[in-house]
């Protein structure tokens, strides 16, 4: 976070000056053995679990023991991240050309051609199930542990939630994708895989696509989903709900997984 001097327009009251707290974003320069990879514009804070998502869901490794190590260096514009991974991790990046200048960690931008733009090859199981109450249990929940957005008000968060709607963990970016890359950073599989994961965004296709890559089986987004999402969702039999608010939610997917 960072104080600004701002001026502010009530009505027809003269302008007023004061301080305002905004979120801040830098960018995060990501390697890999030494080899660069993508320079993502993200919040400084949880970067190493950030890495850790990213590297799960970018399927730069495969398994979270295939990571040794994470450097952070603080340097000039933002941040230098290193990550230590498997010799065969790396020699597999090595041949993946790609060069990814993200503003907000899309999981699209980059890519060498549209034909790599494909639904992963997964078909999750139905092993968790949860009621309609726990849903909105979960997002009554979401507005008091987002501490960042209470000061700024601008922005995201990912968070995991039990099948019972109880808070297992939160993390905050002003990237949407990156707030659920540090959220999988930070759990491990288990957890995801029998938990429930709430996103303070809209539901696309690559949030769709990193649930299912760490094994969960429901996503939920506060706003809207788009046509490419459900699709996924649907080839990857994974839950999708969307515009869950107080007292209303849609389900896209997946609907045998929730219970009255």
């Amino acid at each position: 976070m960072s104080e600004e001097k701002i001026l502010s327009w009530i009505g027809n009251q003269p302008l007023s000056s004061r301080l305002d707290q905004v979120p801040e974003e830098v960018p995060v320069a990501l390697s890999f053995n030494g080899l660069a990879y993508a320079v993502m514009m993200a919040t400084p804070l949880d970067l190493r679990d950030f890495a850790r998502g990213f590297a799960l869901t970018e399927q730069i490794v495969h398994h979270r023991d295939q990571i040794y190590g994470i450097e952070l260096q603080e340097v000039k514009n933002g941040w230098a991240v290193d990550v230590h991974i498997h010799g065969e991790c790396a020699q597999r990046l090595a041949l993946k050309r790609r060069n990814l200048l993200g503003r907000t960690g899309c999981g699209v931008c980059g890519r060498e051609s549209l034909d790599s733009v494909t639904f992963p090859d997964i078909r999750l199981p139905n092993s968790l199930y949860l009621a309609h109450s726990a849903v909105q249990k979960a997002i009554s929940l979401m507005a008091d542990a987002q501490v960042l957005n209470s000061v700024s008000g601008g922005v995201h968060a990912a968070a995991l939630f039990s099948p019972a709607g109880d808070l297992l963990g939160l993390k905050e970016d002003v990237g949407r994708h990156n707030a659920l890359d540090k959220l999988i950073g930070a759990k491990d599989d288990s957890q995801l895989e029998q938990g429930v994961i709430v996103v303070t965004s809209r539901a696309s296709y690559e949030l769709v696509e990193k649930a299912a890559m760490v094994g969960c089986e429901v996503l939920i987004a506060v706003s809207t989903v788009t046509g490419r999402a459900i699709r996924a969702a649907e080839y990857l039999n994974l839950t999708l709900i969307g515009f869950a608010r107080p007292g209303r939610h849609n389900i896209y997917s997946g609907a045998h997984r929730l219970m009255a």
